[in-house]
């Protein structure tokens, strides 16, 4: 197409990354350990508060180490958010255990505390729960912590979309027994792929590293007394990061304008909500997602499509995961107490809108002028 190409989000560089990244190269550290892997694990420790920080291949990967650090195996039952990314679950069958989706609230679109009550009736002793900050903006955690820690089972959070975010002054994938963070090209700051695994307990997270680089054991020999994954991060990609969070402040500050000009420009169209944010919070703002009123003959389809024709490229908000295929046979527990899912009915009304910090006004004007047209 001959229009400029507008994106959902895209990485931005600055410039700080390639001196990192010159300097692995330089110092021939192109492996998976390195100075700059150990730097950006202090650097996002120091900057999060989280105590100790593990830089991984993934964001997947530090999930499935948080379920193997709590011990989840075949049999176990892990409560986990309904409304995400399958990354955030499959990391659950890695391990044998069973998944249950806990739905979403509408305050939030994150983890319903009324729902994980209800779960909890049904599944007394899971095994863990994995909470998810859905787009950048933290979930309603006084009340979910205040659950798990009554029936004394660990919480993961997932922040792998809210790095940046804070609950109560306090940073996002800290509150958890375990956080994990993800470093994805789309994500608020990038290392291209990757992710981080953060604890308060330092024993777990240098546990975590040695099961991440293969398990070997401190022989002269290659030596293994239990099964390890090739999960570390590149010296190379961690030079990115280190470029990256340098501007995590900018890059959310220009993620929040993004959602405040949504909200404004579309303020007096009573068929359009913007994602809810949590007052308690301080969202990075991620992704900004609309919702189209109930009863309202526009369709998400029929504004993607439309942003499509104008080269704007948007998505649906996250299928729910018990509607998936590959989850049919899991159990699931809805928000309302008559079985009606919250999160399926925003999966149905929502969309994400562009969200990229590279937008012009003039992008931005586009988008807005988009989607009013159909109202």
């Amino acid at each position: 197409m001959d229009k400029k190409r507008i994106y959902l989000s895209s990485p931005t560089m600055h410039g700080e990354e390639q001196k990192y990244v010159q300097e692995a190269f330089d110092t021939n550290w192109v492996a998976p350990l390195g100075p700059n892997v150990n730097a950006f694990e202090k650097e996002i420790a120091a900057y999060t508060g989280c105590g100790h920080a593990a830089a991984l291949s993934a964001g997947t990967a530090a999930i499935h180490l948080a379920l193997k650090l709590i011990g989840a195996g075949a049999g176990d039952v892990v409560f986990v958010s309904d409304l995400t990314f399958s990354a955030t679950c499959n990391p659950i069958v890695y391990e044998n255990a069973t998944p249950v989706f806990i739905d979403a609230e509408p305050d939030t679109w994150n983890m319903s505390p009324e729902a994980l009550k209800r779960a909890f009736e049904k599944y007394p002793k899971p095994k863990a729960v994995i909470c998810v900050h859905l787009y950048g903006t933290p979930a309603r955690l006084d009340e979910i912590m205040a659950i798990c820690e009554e029936h004394q089972v660990p919480m993961i959070e997932d922040a792998a979309e809210s790095l940046g975010s804070t609950y109560k002054g306090r940073h996002t994938g800290t509150f958890g027994k375990y956080g994990i963070y993800s470093f994805n090209g789309n994500k608020i700051i990038t290392t291209s792929g990757g992710g981080m695994l953060v604890s308060a307990d330092e024993e777990a997270t240098r546990r975590a590293t040695f099961l991440a680089t293969q398990a070997r054991d401190p022989a002269r020999h290659y030596q293994h007394s239990q099964i390890g994954y090739n999960y570390r991060m590149s010296n190379v990609t961690a030079g990115i990061g280190r470029g990256q969070l340098l501007h995590l402040e900018e890059h959310k500050t220009k993620k929040k304008e993004i959602y405040r000009q949504y909200k404004e420009a579309f303020a007096d169209i009573p068929q359009i909500s913007m994602n809810p944010l949590n007052p308690d919070g301080d969202a990075n703002c991620w992704l900004s997602g609309m919702l189209i009123a109930e009863g309202c003959k526009i369709t998400p389809d029929m504004i993607m499509d439309a942003l499509d024709a104008e080269n704007i490229e948007s998505r649906p908000v996250w299928k729910p995961m018990h509607m998936q295929p590959v989850f049919a046979d899991c159990d699931f527990v809805p928000h309302h107490e008559d079985g009606g899912s919250v999160g399926e009915d925003i999966f149905l009304r929502g969309l994400c809108l562009p969200s990229d910090i590279k937008n012009t006004q003039e992008d931005m004007d586009l988008i807005i002028r988009t989607v009013r047209g159909f109202f």
